[in-house]
Formats: structure tokens, C-alpha cells, sequence
């Protein structure tokens, strides 16, 4: 008899799911979901505003992205709201991951679990850690991943034909040639990220690092990280006295010859960067030895969010093969994809084997293993010493 009801409920269990995904579908029609997303490039504002026609077209859904510089005010305003005791919110979807994801979840921002509902999740190799843990938190299911990152260098070869693979290389070559080095301006994500790397490659214990962090270990584990930038400002770009303000930023100085290195947290982005013409076809892809920083990016719903329907249909569309493929094309965004390629169909998977690969940028099996993020703790203390070092000069 109990083996007879454990049949009996693998038969009913996907005809509920379905149901319930049918139900979601039908109270989706009609909404609009406020997506409130980074919106510094045109190329990611370009893909969500494709994803929206198709929304609009498929599922009767308007998708309006509201364009953020940071994401951690967008989490105020969520605050504000729960304080006001508003049930309907303004923020309906989140791009989010990190030390944001960290305060949503403590401060009980978030609705209730969802990935697990999402038709497309089978597509996620559960046993990859990267997909649910955000900066060494469980995500719980209260969000969804949606892409990969990770640090990247670039530099012109008709200038720089063997870039540094190495903190201490750069360190050397910028001895060599003053003024020539430099990152993005903390808290900027990509100069807080550069920031993270440092530490992960000096750090005397990076274990500790995934662990939340505390007064000794911060001390002890960054002691390193201070004195590789000590040793590198006075030789960096404006002597350390300015930074870029962002990864566009360095772009920008590194085809106006300004910058010999750039850096950016999506790997194919100097393929991009070729394509509409900010940087030279001579631009190359490079890393450190060893590894450098990845993590994952994700998808969020607000526990006030007024369109929660229409957020699950969005966040499932874009967990699709067909919009993860086509996120994944270095022509359109490159941003990698978190789907398993042995759990889709053949033609899904020629889809991606399909697409274009750039001289400019390196293969996932010449990237080097992902160092891990920190804790997320480590944020707001690495920041706020920062400034405390580097802006009073």
C-alpha cells in the first residue's frame, strides 16, 4: 500500500506543479513588473528591453526596467515601505547578489521561496554550490540565479603584447611604467571587487574569508592587501590620488592610451567592447595565475512586490535556454549562462555550441578556477578602511 501512494503521488505531484504554474500564468496576464536593474550599459539594457517586447507579445506582461545606479537604494526604499506597512510596493523584480541579497534576507525583504516552482529551474545542476549560495549565504530559494561573473583583465597587445598574469607582475610593470595602472573607485562594484581579489591572493588564510568577519580576522587577512596598495598607488594612475569611476571608465582610458589594464567582471566583455567600437580589434583577454574572483548574479522578489505573478513568469523566461543562449552570445551581452548543458535537449544544446567565440576573450577552460567570494560581511569593512586610508591623503 505505501508503495502504492509514493506512485501515486510521482504521478500527482507534476500535475499540481503544473496547475499551479497554469494559475501563475493566467494571474500574470495584464501586469507590469518594475524591474529595478543596474542600467550603466546600453548593451544589458538592450537585452532586457528585448526580453519586454517578448513578455508583452508571449505573456500580455509589460516589463519596465527601472534603471539604478545602486541597487542598496533601492533596498532602503523597500525598507521604507515595509516601515510605512505598504502592501503593494514599487520594485516588483531585482537584479541583486552579495551584501545586498545578505541585508534583503536578514531584514525580511523577501517573499516566500519561489525557484523551486519555476518550470525552467530543472535546467540548474543542483549540486553546483555557486547557484545557491550568494557570497557564502544560502539563497534559500528567495532568489534565482541568473548569470555568472568573473574578473577579467584586458589590455592592447599593439601596446602591451605580455600583460602581467600576477599581482606582483603588475605591481612590477607599474613600477616600470608610472601612471599606467589603476581600478575603479570603491564602493564602485568592479573597484570593490578588484579590492576582493587582492585580498583572496594575499590573504595569509582565504578559508577564513568565507567565514562572517570579525575585528582579529579582519586585521590579520588584510594586513597584505594594504601593503600591495601602499606599494601601488604612488605608481598608479594619478598618482592614487583619483581613481576611475568605473570599469566603463577604464574602458575608456584604455583605448584613449591612458591605461595599459582594465578590468571587468564579465569575461566577454572585451568581445563586446570590439563589436560597437569603444576599444581596438587588438585588445586581448587576460588572468591571474591561480584564479580570479567569480561569483554568481541573481533574480529577486520583494515580499511587497504587487505583480509577484508576472515577476515568477519573467524570472522564468529569463532562465530559458533561448534568452540564457542568447545572454551568453558575445555579440548581444556575454554574460555566461548558469544552465547545465547535460540537462538540455540536443537542440537547446546547439544552440550554445552554435555561438560565436571572440579571438578577444578565453575560453571557460582557460579562465582558471573561480576564487569564491568572501562573506558578505567583508564588504562594508573593506569599503569603509579604504576610505579611511586612501580619500583623507
Amino acid at each position: 500500500m505505501r508503495l502504492l501512494i509514493a506512485l501515486l503521488m510521482t504521478l500527482v505531484a507534476p500535475l499540481a506543479s503544473a496547475d499551479r504554474w497554469s494559475q501563475t500564468l493566467l494571474e500574470a496576464r495584464g501586469q507590469t513588473v518594475y524591474f529595478n536593474a543596474w542600467g550603466g550599459s546600453e548593451v544589458i539594457n538592450q537585452y532586457i528591453a528585448r526580453v519586454g517586447q517578448t513578455l508583452a507579445s508571449e505573456y500580455q506582461i509589460q516589463l519596465v526596467h527601472v534603471k539604478v545606479d545602486d541597487i542598496a537604494a533601492v533596498i532602503a526604499r523597500l525598507d521604507t515601505e515595509r516601515r510605512a506597512r505598504a502592501s503593494q510596493g514599487s520594485t516588483d523584480l531585482l537584479w541583486v547578489n552579495g551584501e545586498n541579497f545578505a541585508r534583503l534576507k536578514q531584514e525580511g525583504l523577501l517573499g516566500e521561496p519561489f525557484v523551486d516552482a519555476l518550470p525552467n529551474a530543472q535546467f540548474l545542476d543542483p549540486n553546483d554550490v555557486t547557484l545557491f549560495n550568494d557570497f557564502s549565504i544560502p539563497t534559500d530559494g528567495l532568489e534565482a540565479p541568473w548569470g555568472r561573473a568573473r574578473l577579467v583583465f584586458l589590455h592592447d597587445t599593439s601596446v602591451l603584447p605580455a600583460p602581467p598574469t600576477s599581482l606582483e607582475e603588475m605591481l612590477s610593470f607599474a613600477l616600470e611604467n608610472p601612471g599606467r595602472v589603476s581600478y575603479p573607485k570603491p564602493p564602485n562594484f568592479h573597484g570593490t571587487t578588484f579590492l576582493k581579489h587582492v585580498l583572496l591572493k594575499t590573504a595569509p588564510n582565504p578559508d577564513v574569508l568565507a567565514a562572517p568577519v570579525t575585528p582579529t580576522a579582519f586585521a590579520e587577512q588584510t594586513a597584505s592587501l594594504w601593503n600591495f596598495l601602499d606599494r601601488l598607488h604612488p605608481v598608479a594612475w594619478r598618482q592614487g590620488r583619483q581613481f576611475p569611476d568605473s570599469a566603463e571608465g577604464m574602458m575608456q582610458l584604455l583605448a584613449d592610451g591612458e591605461l595599459a589594464i582594465a578590468l571587468s567582471f564579465n569575461p566577454n566583455d572585451a568581445a563586446n567592447q570590439i563589436a560597437v567600437g569603444r576599444l581596438p580589434e587588438t585588445v586581448r583577454t587576460h588572468i591571474h595565475q591561480g584564479g580570479t574572483l567569480g561569483n554568481t548574479h541573481f533574480l529577486a522578489i520583494p515580499l511587497n512586490a504587487r505583480a509577484r505573478a508576472a515577476a515568477l513568469v519573467t524570472i522564468n523566461a529569463l532562465l530559458s535556454p533561448r534568452w540564457q543562449a542568447d545572454k551568453a552570445n558575445p555579440e548581444v551581452w556575454g554574460d555566461p549562462t548558469v544552465l547545465d548543458m547535460r540537462r538540455l535537449d540536443s537542440d537547446a544544446r546547439a544552440i550554445f555550441a552554435a555561438l560565436p567565440i571572440s579571438p578577444a576573450v578565453l575560453r571557460a577552460d582557460q579562465l582558471g578556477p573561480a576564487l569564491p567570494e568572501p562573506h558578505a560581511s567583508w564588504t562594508e569593512p573593506l569599503e569603509a578602511t579604504w576610505r579611511a586610508r586612501y580619500l583623507t591623503q
